[in-house]
């Protein structure tokens, strides 16, 4: 059969990388005037007085982090919140962002859905696009984003700065994300378990439309001594931030917060403790805090919102982190979490 060379994905799409660029984009950047419209080769952002910015970037790749038949929408709000959630563990009020995007193919369906879905997303976490690029490759679909924040000059949290004898806490719960992976790759997973349809929802959305705790900024900024989001495993993240401070630091497993369907995993072992402690993709914030200030880190969560748990003690000791069972026991991990370059 011969193909209608006007049968084309890309028939109805704009001619041209600055007419997409002016369909998809741009509308984006409309709110932001240091982004001229997208139509420069870069943009300004204007700092406010006494702040200055704090950069992160962070990139999805389809059959990585994603599967290219997800709902672009998704696609599109965890690129972001990825960035974001990175930003709210460092104090940082989210500000811009720049986009690179790799196309595999051109198809007008999926384009306007993933910019309705990065509409969504930048209002909610209130930032707006200002620049970035747009390609074909013949390799996956790639989006690469660069976001930027605010916070008061010198005072972005860092992971390098948790001292003995402060507390550890995480926000929201951990392992959740790893599970809906886990009911992706094994839908009958669920049913063995019993969950309903609401609990296996809610698992599948913490792994494609991760929500960081936007309005604890402030507080990490105001109470935390050191502080990172939770993306490659809370065992890994916990052992880094450690490191990173020169110091031990000890969770104790019982304390893990755990949604009710984890823990209905758990209980008929569809999943282990140290599954859901190293799974990765919580994005929730891991902090430290000095013991007097834990009564005001749990006062402000919890008027913003935000449940918090103390899991935990930073020590003097080899600098690394270690989990511990009701008895004190040291667990053993099979892996702390993920690694791109040691995963098979």
């Amino acid at each position: 059969m011969t193909r209608d060379p006007n049968d084309r994905p890309d028939r109805e799409l704009p001619s041209g990388e600055e007419a997409l660029i002016a369909a998809f984009w741009a509308p984006l950047a409309a709110a932001c005037p240091g982004a001229y419209g997208l139509k420069d080769d870069c943009a300004t952002i204007a700092v406010p007085p006494g702040q200055e910015l704090v950069v992160t970037t962070d990139a999805l790749i389809a059959g990585v982090h994603f599967i290219p038949e997800d709902d672009p929408t998704s696609v599109a709000w965890k690129a972001l919140a990825v960035n974001v959630s990175d930003l709210v563990a460092k104090g940082a009020t989210p500000l811009a962002y720049v986009m690179n995007v790799g196309l595999p193919s051109l198809d007008r369906a999926w384009l306007e859905a993933f910019s309705g879905g990065l509409r969504v997303a930048q209002q909610a976490f209130g930032c707006q696009l200002v620049g970035g690029d747009t390609d074909r490759t013949p390799g996956p679909l790639s989006i690469s984003i660069t976001a930027f924040g605010t916070v008061p000059s010198g005072r972005m949290i860092r992971r390098s700065t948790a001292q003995p004898g402060d507390y550890v806490y995480v926000t929201g719960t951990i392992g959740d994300a790893a599970l809906g992976l886990a009911l992706l790759q094994d839908p009958q997973t669920g049913t063995r378990c019993g969950l309903d349809e609401a609990a296996s929802t809610y698992l599948a959305g913490r792994l494609s439309r991760p929500v960081p705790p936007l309005a604890l900024a402030p507080v990490v900024r105001a109470c935390a001594s050191a502080a990172m989001d939770i993306s490659d495993g809370l065992m890994k993240d916990f052992d880094r931030l450690c490191r990173a401070s020169g110091v031990a630091g000890r969770i104790e497993a019982g304390r893990v917060p755990l949604s009710e369907a984890a823990r209905a995993i758990l209980a008929c072992g569809g999943a282990s403790l140290t599954d859901l402690m190293s799974g990765g993709e919580d994005y929730e914030v891991l902090a430290t805090i000095a013991p007097e200030r834990a009564p005001e880190l749990e006062r402000l969560a919890a008027a913003a919102g935000t449940r918090t748990t103390r899991i935990g003690d930073i020590t003097r000791g080899s600098p690394g982190a270690v989990a511990v069972s009701a008895s004190g026991e040291a667990i053993t991990f099979v892996k702390s979490g993920w690694d791109h370059f040691s995963q098979p």
